[in-house]
């Protein structure tokens, strides 16, 4: 027989990826389309559908050669029914029954998870926390995001919102304004938004110099990016933002290690790009406030999957859920 695929989704508010991953979580072909909000996001689930008929149709392959189609999708998801609960940058009402959208239009069984914990399955599987059962996966990107494994499962929650790290409450007073209608969320200041805000901050300050300061001066602003470029380099005010990060980042991964007690933390994301840098800093602060027990048996790592992480998490829920 011949080998099957399983096709991978990790749909986005700009571009939607997709992918067809064997049985062993090899990606042998991905793309990306542009994901289209209009018609209250109903032309989304029929691109993909028409994507993935197009690629077989040059690869020439038949579509039995799929397995199913599975989806990581922004928001919370109902897993059992696979209705994305809301969604504020698609299109879609609340409540869009997306599992059901997908084997209409694909005619495959699908499956469809939060977009996080498709990036955290896919680390599971193939990346950084491939032999681990426990996990925490953290993305720190424009927001934060996050995923709770537990003995090789999604950690849902009542209504699929659990894993939502980056809104715990890290400044209860005084904090930066979330997205989320919350104040003070670890998004606020581990994000690239948040590392931004925080180094704009200290750069709107009278007296400030160093080379961030003159970046700022000449551009009107700086990125997460070059925070961290500078701060390496010695600049006393991207090097205190750095620590205010990693102090911050630090003590909320200790304190879900201290309920969790994961094999491994994972940060990934385009903060995470930083590398090393960022790692060890956070490294520092989570030995800190970690109880020894769980900071003996927690290692902290960096994802390895980058971009491909979501779809291979998303064609994992397909392998898990047919068993293959």
């Amino acid at each position: 027989m011949s080998e099957k695929w399983i096709a991978g989704v990790d749909l986005g508010g700009t571009a939607t990826k997709l992918a067809f991953i064997n049985m062993e979580g090899v990606i042998l072909h991905k793309w990306e389309i542009p994901t289209d909000h209009t018609n209250e996001g109903h032309n989304i689930t029929k691109n993909i559908s028409d994507a993935i008929n197009e690629r077989l149709a040059e690869l020439d392959h038949p579509k039995t050669k799929i397995v199913g189609i599975g989806m990581g999708a922004p928001g919370p998801v109902d897993y059992e029914t696979g209705v994305i609960l809301n969604v504020v940058n698609l299109g879609w009402k609340d409540n869009f029954p997306l599992k059901a959208s997908l084997e209409e239009l694909t005619l495959l069984p699908a499956a469809v998870e939060n977009d996080a914990n498709c990036a955290a399955l896919g680390e599971m599987w193939t990346g950084a926390g491939e032999g681990a059962k426990n996990i925490v996966c953290v993305t720190l990107g424009t927001g934060v995001g996050g995923g709770v494994i537990s003995g090789g499962s999604i950690v849902q929650g009542a209504n699929g919102a659990a894993g939502e790290i980056g809104h715990i409450t890290v400044m209860p007073f005084g904090g930066a304004p979330c997205n989320c209608g919350k104040t003070g969320c670890l998004e606020t200041i581990a994000s690239a938004t948040g590392i931004v805000r925080l180094a704009t901050e200290e750069l709107s300050k009278e007296g400030t110099t160093g080379g961030l300061s003159e970046l700022f001066a000449e551009n009107g602003k700086v990125t997460a990016k070059e925070v961290f470029d500078m701060a390496r380099n010695g600049d006393v005010i991207a090097q205190k933002v750095v620590n205010e990060v990693s102090f911050h980042l630090g003590l909320t991964l200790a304190n879900i290690a201290n309920t969790l007690n994961p094999q491994k933390i994972v940060l990934g994301g385009g903060v995470s790009k930083a590398g090393n840098f960022l790692l060890e800093s956070v490294k520092e602060n989570f030995s800190k406030f970690a109880f020894s027990a769980v900071r003996d048996s927690t290692e902290l790592a960096l994802a390895t999957l980058g971009n491909d992480a979501g779809v291979i998490g998303a064609a994992w829920l397909i392998k898990n859920k047919i068993k293959l």
